[in-house]
């Protein structure tokens, strides 16, 4: 399992309905809790406005792979 930093990219497992996320939405880690078993990641739009800031266990989120394209969904 690759170790994910603070201001890293990462890409959701899980849907969050609540916050209107989905599996594969990509969001920046802000902090890390526990040695790496979980972060606050912030997901934003592609102009820059916040979406949500939510907390994560490593399992709902993975390392964005080198070969990914970004894909853009609407939220609101």
């Amino acid at each position: 399992m690759n170790e994910i930093k603070e201001h890293q990219y990462v890409v959701l497992t899980t849907d969050l309905p609540a916050e209107k996320l989905i599996i594969g939405d990509a969001g920046t880690v802000v902090h890390i809790y526990q040695d790496g078993k979980a972060f606050e990641v912030e997901f934003s739009t592609l102009t820059g406005g916040t979406v949500a800031v939510v907390s994560l266990e490593r399992t709902q989120v993975r390392a964005v792979d080198h070969r990914e394209v970004t894909h853009a969904h609407r939220v609101a």
